[in-house]
């Protein structure tokens, strides 16, 4: 019987650690920091390394570990279908010109999925939802705005009777905006539809994973959370 061949490994031709990539990638995604910033504070620790690597290396691997956090987290919860979805759409300027972020968050404030496009009509939110939908299943209730793009693209989809609307109900998806818009100063600001769709997706994952809703749980129980996290990750793609 043949012998079952391990993967190759994705950082094999970098002279730099596994480790220390997985860090500059955590650092640049999950913090408000510029490249610079990066690459400062990584000399601090004795690591002495180039901006433009730190933009190589989230580029090269960001989307590689974001994706396999991803596969395990949907793995856990696409079995659960007593949720609700809230969804709602950002405005994001790329070189003078506004486009469209749209934005799925689930009841507990996991963003499930990001998706660019340069309108906000019925075609743009039905394809925003179908690519949902094919990753995490169907929902109970979808939460939305008063925008009609949404009531057209769930009746096409024959869900309209899960649609809720109110005034204050899509603050979960709001909020959320929030990290993101942080994090889109720091980097002054996009310029491909193509990068803005990468990092969007990337910087969701990201959030995901280290999101333990600590106003909720008690000190210590929020430390095991944070250390399972950061082990979780280390161990990603190893």
């Amino acid at each position: 019987m043949p012998r079952l061949r391990k993967p190759a490994s994705p950082f094999r031709y970098f002279n730099s650690s596994p480790e220390v990539i997985r860090l500059v990638v955590l650092m640049y995604v999950r913090f408000p920091l510029s490249l610079r910033n990066v690459e400062d504070l990584l000399f601090e620790r004795g690591i002495d390394i180039c901006h433009e690597t730190v933009r190589l290396w989230w580029n090269r691997f960001g989307p590689l570990l974001a994706g396999e956090a991803r596969r395990q987290r949907v793995s856990r919860m696409r079995g659960f279908r007593h949720w609700c979805w809230h969804l709602d759409e950002m405005y994001v300027k790329l070189n003078g010109e506004m486009v469209y972020l749209w934005r799925a968050v689930d009841h507990e404030g996991e963003i499930l999925e990001s998706y660019v496009t340069k309108t906000r009509d019925k075609k743009a939110a039905l394809a925003f939802m179908k690519k949902a939908l094919k990753r995490h299943g169907s929902p109970e209730a979808i939460t939305t705005d008063g925008l009609r793009s949404y009531g057209a693209a769930l009746t096409e989809l024959g869900s309209r009777e899960k649609q809720e609307v109110g005034r204050w109900a899509n603050n979960r998806v709001e909020n959320s905006h929030l990290p993101f818009r942080r994090r889109e100063r720091a980097m002054l600001r996009f310029r491909q539809m193509r990068t803005l769709q990468k990092f969007a997706s990337v910087h969701a994952n990201v959030h995901n994973h280290f999101n333990h809703e600590r106003h909720l749980v008690d000190r210590q129980t929020y430390k095991q959370r944070r250390s399972a996290a950061l082990a979780q990750w280390q161990a990603l793609v190893s």
